[in-house]
């Protein structure tokens, strides 16, 4: 082997090991990569930089922490896609070879790889035009068209189209932009495009409608335009469906029309046997292919397979390039004039190294490494198909087309659970967009339990939002396997009870809450989950400012204390770039979710914070009120130690002397102030009596009226019977033998199965004449010993 090429082999395989490893940058290679932030031209000083610290350079911008997705993708690389690779730097070697040696290495890789995918696909006698973007095949296609049609526009240019407008049909299930994109490079004006719609009446809901097609075509022909190309599909970029190709073949030959062809079903053209619906796009003019997600190769250009109608000059590219190469004369030249005009051709043999990692990729993995890769993308599709049709809440497309590799799914209720709840319909005006909102919602989901399904969400004109698994265009890149459609097929069995409970159960949480004078219903269809609500203040003494402030900050209080519950519901502030604000947001809910205790639980919790905020409102006048006084009885107290001690105590030197000759018992006042009655009191019965005479404990908070049995959630349904055990009920059960041994209290009340238990504080009421000494005295409490002065109702 060349030491050159075998050098390079080696510099590849070394580059790729650094770029897939995970080491991170020392502490100074992080240093200096801040420098040279900080300073541009700091790299690029002294000696330059190794290739190791490049590398890494490279590796920590590919494999950043966001960017999980592309970190997983380069794993999936494989050896073809290193072979890829390695086409690019070869590409490079290669053209800085002699003239002759170039014009000789290139010919042959253009030839062989055009040879190799019209044998591949079944396109004979055809052409090949490399490209990196997708649509730039077509592009060129079109100005060969337009060469061919209008003699003089080589000469004349755009004037020659002003005698007979051009027209570009496609359809209405194309490429979002494509026909704008060709009018733009083109510098057509847009009426050159005429959307074809589907099938609205007759036949598939998504394939081009042939007979309006044919009388679009006979209108243009009668007004004098001049009919140029039609673009088909062989799956559609949504929903993977395919236009009927062979009665549009006839149309286009009988109105002189070029048809075009592209989609990602043209992959199973390289598969045995082929559908014919599928077989009719090798009788098109041209068409596009990716093998690059197809096979799972990186940074390989796509590929338009091209030919001319006359079979006279329907020359193969190998045949072309010798003519042209060695300046013989080509018989039919001008065809050939006309796709070097068009861009279809090059004379300039770097560009036709665009082909070499195709051709080295495609070598590596043979004809049946090649076919194997696509029949297992269509395997893994029909896997699925079968899977999703015994699910009853789970709508396929319409068309269960065998020959597509695309599936695509939507959540959609039967008539079993729809007619369960009444939510459905009292949802029956904004169905639609409730239930795309539970399928964006669940696309999502799959997408992150499942990431190697490399599932998605795309959005229908008919059938509205849906999933779409597509393994033609990921499987490659991802590895999919069968046990990754497995479980996609689990989690999704697992998402539906959800799904289903959460569709019945928003026209419930809707009536519950407008049951509730202080919550508001917040109407989003476009929120998938139950709903959201937003706590209203109920005071009418505040301005609209300050009620606007409050209610902000206790709806976002409520958001945190219901997150704080032991519960499986997703409680958020919405949608980042939604419209509504200070509402709370309930995600998605199971099966077992009572509905009535989660709005009562929610208005509960918002009444508490409001009546917080009112008590710390009245505890900070209280309090400053307490202080002011305070401040006032200290003065008061500075006086009167003034008076009782003299002037003379007073002066720092003097009185020491006096205090020394003449000693003062000064009484110490302390202050304790109740933030119960508001009021500031003196500190002596504390410490002369030990205890608190004048005093009531603060009463014990009321037990949370959510009791529930032991491991089970908030707010569900419990599995056992709900006539003997009430979730609002605080008191306990006894059973019947404990209750027959043990004696009751004589203050105990027993009402069949449930035992109150006494309080034993305030003592009973009696009715007896007593005088004030007594009542008195019977007021005082006892405090044990060891615990004076620790009421909760002072403060020192």
């Amino acid at each position: 082997m060349d030491p050159v090429l075998a050098e390079m082999g080696d510099h590849l395989a070394d580059a790729m090991k650094i770029l897939e490893s995970d080491r991170t940058w020392t502490a100074q290679n992080q240093e200096q990569q801040r420098f040279s932030w900080r300073d541009i031209p700091g790299p690029l000083q002294g000696n330059g930089q190794d290739m190791v610290t490049i590398l890494q350079l490279v590796q920590n911008l590919m494999h950043d922490e966001e960017d999980k997705l592309v970190h997983r993708r380069m794993q999936c690389v494989g050896e073809q896609g290193h072979m890829a690779l390695l086409g690019h730097s070869l590409a490079a070697y290669i053209s800085v070879l002699d003239k002759d040696r170039l014009r000789k290495v290139t010919t042959r890789i253009l030839s062989d790889t055009t040879l190799w995918l019209c044998r591949l696909f079944r396109y004979e006698s055809g052409s090949v035009y490399f490209h990196d973007d997708d649509r730039e095949g077509l592009l060129k296609v079109c100005r060969l068209i337009i060469n061919a049609r209008y003699e003089d526009y080589a000469t004349e240019g755009f004037t020659m189209l002003s005698f007979r407008h051009p027209v570009i049909y496609h359809s209405a299930a194309c490429r979002p932009g494509l026909g704008q994109h060709l009018c733009s490079q083109l510098g057509l004006p847009l009426s050159t495009l005429c959307c074809v719609p589907c099938n609205t009446m007759f036949g598939s809901q998504h394939q081009m409608d042939v007979a309006l097609l044919d009388k679009l075509m006979r209108e243009d022909l009668e007004s004098g335009k001049l009919p140029l190309l039609l673009i088909a599909n062989a799956g559609t970029p949504g929903a993977g469906h395919t236009d009927k190709l062979g009665r549009l073949k006839e149309l286009c030959v009988q109105y002189n029309v070029w048809l075009h062809v592209e989609g990602f079903n043209l992959a199973t053209l390289a598969l045995s046997p082929v559908s014919s619906m599928i077989m009719a796009a090798t009788k098109s003019d041209s068409m596009t292919l990716t093998p690059g997600p197809w096979l799972g190769l990186p940074a390989v250009p796509a590929a338009t397979l091209y030919r001319h109608e006359d079979p006279a000059l329907g020359l193969t590219s190998y045949v072309k390039s010798l003519c042209c190469l060695s300046s013989l004369p080509l018989e039919g030249a001008l065809p050939f004039h006309q796709s070097l005009a068009a861009g279809l051709t090059s004379s300039h043999p770097v560009e036709k190294l665009r082909a070499l990692p195709l051709w080295l990729s495609l070598q590596y993995l043979g004809h049946d490494g090649i076919v194997e890769r696509i029949r297992h993308a269509s395997q893994l599709s029909q896997q699925l198909l079968q899977q999703l049709k015994t699910l009853t809440s789970i709508k396929t497309s319409v068309e269960d087309d065998l020959s597509s590799p695309v599936v695509v799914f939507r959540f959609s209720p039967d008539s079993s659970s729809a007619s369960s709840g009444g939510s459905v319909e009292g949802y029956s005006t904004g169905e639609r967009e409730i239930q795309d909102a539970l399928n964006r919602w669940l696309g999502e989901r799959l997408a992150r339990l499942v990431p190697a399904s490399g599932v998605d969400v795309v959005e229908l004109e008919d059938e509205g939002v849906c999933v779409r698994f597509n393994p033609i265009m990921t499987a490659a890149v991802l590895g999919t396997q069968e046990a990754d459609v497995m479980a996609l097929s689990e989690r999704l069995m697992e998402l539906l009870p959800s799904l289903s409970c959460t569709l019945r159960s928003r026209q419930d949480f809707r009536e519950e809450v407008f049951q509730h004078a202080v919550l508001s219903y917040v109407e989003d269809l476009n929120w998938a989950g139950l709903g959201a609500l937003r706590y209203e203040p109920r005071r009418t003494d505040l301005d609209e400012g300050r009620r606007h402030q409050q209610m902000e900050k206790i709806n976002s209080d409520l958001l945190k204390k219901l997150k704080e519950l032991d519960t499986d519901l997703d409680f958020s502030t919405g949608p980042e770039f939604g419209e509504e604000r200070n509402c709370v947001f309930i995600g998605m809910v199971p099966e077992d979710i009572d509905v009535a205790v989660l709005v009562e639980t929610i208005a509960s919790i918002g009444r508490e914070l409001e009546e917080s905020g009112k008590l710390l409102e009245n505890m900070t006048e209280v309090v400053r009120k307490g202080i002011l006084e305070a401040e006032e009885q200290l003065r008061r107290a500075n006086e009167e130690k003034l008076i009782e001690e003299g002037v003379l105590r007073q002066i720092p030197l003097v009185g020491s002397v006096v205090n020394w000759f003449s000693p003062f018992q000064s009484s110490v006042k302390g202050r304790t102030f109740d933030l119960a009655a508001g009021s500031l009191d003196t500190t002596e019965p504390i410490y002369s009596l030990k205890a608190q005479t004048n005093r009531e404990a603060f009463s014990e908070s009321p037990a949370s009226t959510g009791k529930r049995l032991l491991g089970q959630k908030a707010f569900r349904r419990p599995a056992m019977s709900t006539d003997s055990y009430s979730e609002t009920s605080s008191v306990c059960h006894l059973d019947e033998s404990y209750r027959d041994t043990v004696p009751q209290p004589p203050g105990e009340r027993v009402e069949g199965d449930v035992a109150e238990v006494p309080q034993m504080s305030p003592p009973p009421k009696l009715e007896l004449e007593v005088s004030e000494e007594e009542a008195s005295a019977w007021t005082v409490q006892r405090v044990p010993e060891g615990e004076e002065g620790e009421g909760p109702a002072s403060i020192r």
